[in-house]
Order: C-alpha cells, then sequence, then structure tokens
C-alpha cells in the first residue's frame, strides 16, 4: 500500500556519508522538523541530474528560508549519493542519503521495477512534505512524468 497524507513516514535505516558511511534512521530525519523528501529513480541518470536534483539545488535557499530541510533519496549506493552531489554541487545541507535495498522505498509503496533497464528495483520519481515525522504533502509522478515532483511545484504547494 502507498504511504497517504496523514501517515507516518516508516521506521527505517538509510545511509548517508558525512565523516564516513553513517546509519542515519528514519525518526532522526523527519522528528521535529519540516521535511521535503524527494525520491529519484538513480543518481546520475538524464532526468535526476538535468532537472531533478538541480531544482532543489537551485531552490535550496527558498526551502531554508521557510524551515524545511532537503533529503534527496535514490536506491543507489551511499557513495554514489556523496559523488552525484559533488558532481552538480549539492550545497552544503541538503542530504543525499541512500536507501541502497530499497527498505524506505518498499514500506512507502512507492517502489519500481527498472530490471527492463538494467537498475533492478528503484524508487519511484516522488517528493514527500513531511512535518515532525507525518507526510502532509504527496508528489508522486505518473511513470515517466517530471512534473509534480519538481522543486517549484513543492514550493508552490506546500503549507
Amino acid at each position: 500500500m502507498t504511504i497517504q497524507i496523514g501517515d507516518r513516514i516508516p521506521e527505517v535505516v538509510l545511509k548517508r556519508i558525512r565523516e564516513g558511511v553513517e546509519s542515519v534512521d528514519t525518526p532522526t530525519l523527519f522528528e521535529g522538523r519540516k521535511v521535503v523528501l524527494f525520491a529519484v529513480p538513480g543518481a546520475f541518470t538524464p532526468t535526476c541530474s538535468e532537472k531533478h536534483l538541480p531544482g532543489f539545488i537551485a531552490r535550496f535557499e527558498d526551502f531554508r528560508s521557510r524551515g524545511i530541510e532537503v533529503v534527496c533519496m535514490a536506491v543507489n549506493d551511499p557513495f554514489v549519493m556523496q559523488a552525484w552531489g559533488r558532481t552538480l554541487d549539492a550545497p552544503e545541507g541538503l542530504q543525499l542519503v541512500s536507501d541502497g535495498n530499497a527498505d524506505l522505498t518498499r514500506a512507502l509503496g512507492l517502489e519500481m521495477d527498472a530490471s527492463g533497464y538494467g537498475m533492478g528495483m528503484r524508487a519511484r520519481r516522488f517528493a514527500l512534505y513531511v512535518e515532525n515525522g507525518v507526510v502532509r504533502q504527496l508528489f508522486v509522478e505518473a511513470p515517466g512524468e517530471f512534473k509534480v515532483s519538481s522543486a517549484d511545484y513543492v514550493l508552490e504547494h506546500i503549507g
């Protein structure tokens, strides 16, 4: 079942790189905060690298000025996420987290099978606006689309 507005973010452990690879659980990422979590099917893939992450980089300060943290997630390993962020000059504070085994992606019900492209199980393209661990807005793209999960669209539609 797909996560719905009003649902709590499931408890899952993700990976990120700061001083080294570290585990971070979803309560740590979401409790007591306003967060936009957006997911991409894959780091370094065309739409993700040319539009999705760059849009959030460009609008990062607009989110911060509203007290909203930004977290990007993909079913990639944390080293790939770190390299991707560096390649696109992601600002300090925009977190790139790895859902390498698709645990959160599956728990949210937002997985897609990209085996036909040699990519295995991946996250659908989406964005969630979360306040204190509860989903307040949900922006899930139709297959092959990039509209409702863009930084501009999300900023326009969150409270």
